[in-house]
């Protein structure tokens, strides 16, 4: 069973790689197949690198034939120098031996003496530059050879001449014999010399045809590189001169859509005001008749109390109509208190709404708010809350940010309030507020909760006017979280909610780093 969930897991870990190599491939056949300016300009530079690599090929050839030719070269001068060294040296050790067979003084000998001890050697070297081939070694033995028969030749005549017999050793020297080995041996080196010679004439020559080879592909390349390159600027400037047309048109287009923004943002400024206006004009109105209901309402509620009184009198007297008696003491205080209850709703619905007209017509203030020491201050402040329901509350490192303080402090505040309201008895409460910077000059705070949560259908209507969710057995009238939700759109931000039914919720708010405001102090 373990092998099988392992086999199962290496499949499952595979087919991400196999599709993003499909889709790799997918794209790339898309690519060659339309026919685009990017297409154009890929497959020149690719044809331009080609021709480059062809250059930079050809050109690591020839160096190379090169170094190989140079080292031919040198080799066969080895060749040919160790063969004049060697004759050189057998025609001194033959001048010594002329030297000492008419004079008879030692300084001969040992010269000759010391040219034949050299001779080996300098045979060796021959036989070893001369090369390995058949042709190498056939003239390494001719050389060996005729060298080995001089030497022996001046040898002999110097045995006579140790004998006495110096006539007989200068006749030897006479017939010639030792002239013709030297001569046979001088047209041997020069048959070598003759040989190498056209080795390093070829040699040269394929060096020769390689470079004129290299020169003509190089040159091609780089009239091929240059026509390309002609090719890719022509297209680049085509491109460049669409997207400075397509960059025009866009200019026109926004500016045409800046205007329109302009215009509907300042019909949308004034119809906000005008909603304002009307809130508060309205508010106003409604708590004129709203007090006089109030008030007219004391006076029934002090008018029963009088009848109760009379009422109480005229039963010490006389029997009361039972009707009467239900009137008064329990229709009349039941009615009494029902409208007392919905005069005081509609005087907390009538507060909330002016509220949230001045809070719309409030200036806002930036200024660089340490938001972790404002949470902290927020939260002691319901640390009473807090101990009752055996809840804590945990603050992260908040960053800071410019904003205004009292629409910071009052969504804050919101958050947390509701938080503690709203928390599961069943359970330890904990609440945690964190923060951090996101990239492109915004921060982002939570405030999470493991409290009742929010069913899935409740996390847009939440944020309306006058809207709860759950059970309705905490006070409220439903708008603490619209004034939430006005008060950061108007701070430019946004807020969401997470939130999963009977686990919790996480509230996550997001502003810019910086509040920017307009000439009338306006979000921007």
């Amino acid at each position: 069973m373990a092998k099988l969930d392992t086999r199962r897991a290496t499949v499952q870990s595979r087919r991400p790689m196999r599709d993003a190599i499909r889709d790799v491939l997918n794209q790339l056949n898309r690519f060659a197949r339309e026919r685009t300016l990017g297409r154009s300009i890929v497959l020149a530079l690719a044809v331009a690198l080609g021709a480059l690599l062809v250059a930079n090929l050809s050109t690591f050839v020839l160096v190379q034939r090169t170094a190989q030719f140079n080292e031919t070269v040198d080799a066969q001068w080895q060749a040919r120098r160790s063969g004049r060294v060697l004759l050189l040296n057998l025609k001194d050790a033959e001048t010594a031996h002329r030297g000492y067979l008419l004079t008879g003084q030692s300084d001969f000998l040992l010269s000759y003496r010391a040219a034949i001890a050299a001779q080996d050697t300098l045979l060796q070297q021959f036989r070893t530059r001369i090369g390995t081939d058949s042709e190498g070694e056939g003239d390494a033995e001719i050389v060996t050879r005729l060298s080995r028969d001089k030497i022996l030749e001046m040898d002999q005549t110097l045995d006579l001449y140790r004998q006495g017999r110096a006539l007989e050793a200068i006749a030897a020297v006479r017939s010639g014999e030792g002239q013709r080995l030297m001569r046979e041996l001088d047209a041997a080196l020069g048959d070598v010399d003759q040989r190498i010679g056209g080795e390093v004439a070829e040699a040269t020559a394929r060096s020769e045809g390689s470079a004129a080879f290299t020169s003509v592909v190089n040159t091609l390349a780089g009239l091929l590189i240059l026509v390309l390159a002609g090719i890719v600027f022509l297209l680049v400037r085509r491109y460049l001169d669409e997207v400075q047309a397509k960059q025009a048109e866009l200019d026109r287009v926004n500016a045409g859509l800046e205007e329109t923004i302009r215009n509907r943002t300042a019909a949308l400024t004034r119809a906000n005001e005008e909603v304002q206006r009307f809130a508060y004009i309205v508010s106003h109105d409604l708590r004129s008749p709203l007090v006089n209901v109030m008030g007219y309402t004391a006076e029934l509620d002090q008018a029963g109390r009088t009848l109760e009184g009379a009422l109480s009198n005229a039963e010490v007297e006389r029997a009361v109509d039972p009707a009467v008696v239900t009137a008064i003491r329990e229709d009349i205080p039941e009615a009494i208190g029902f409208i007392r209850a919905s005069t005081e709703k509609m005087d907390r619905l009538i507060n909330a709404i002016l509220k949230l007209s001045r809070e719309g017509r409030r200036n806002l203030v930036p200024e660089m708010l340490d938001v972790t020491k404002m949470v902290r201050r927020i939260a002691e402040s319901v640390s009473h809350q807090l101990d009752q329901a055996d809840a804590e509350i945990a603050i992260g490192d908040l960053p800071e940010m410019e904003n205004d303080r009292l629409s910071i402090e009052q969504i804050m505040g919101n958050l947390i309030d509701n938080a503690v309201k709203y928390l599961d008895p069943k359970r330890p409460g904990r609440i945690e507020v964190r923060g951090r910077d996101v990239p492109g000059g915004w921060v982002e705070y939570e405030v999470a909760d493991n409290g009742r949560g929010i069913s899935e259908r409740d996390h847009e209507r939440i944020f309306e006017l006058f809207r709860r969710s759950g059970r309705q057995d905490r006070p409220g009238e439903g708008l603490g979280l619209a004034f939430v939700r006005n008060s950061v759109r108007r701070l430019g931000g946004e807020i969401t909610v997470e939130s999963t039914l009977g686990e919790g919720s996480t509230f996550r708010l997001k502003f810019p780093k910086r509040l920017i405001l307009d000439e009338v102090g306006e979000t921007l």
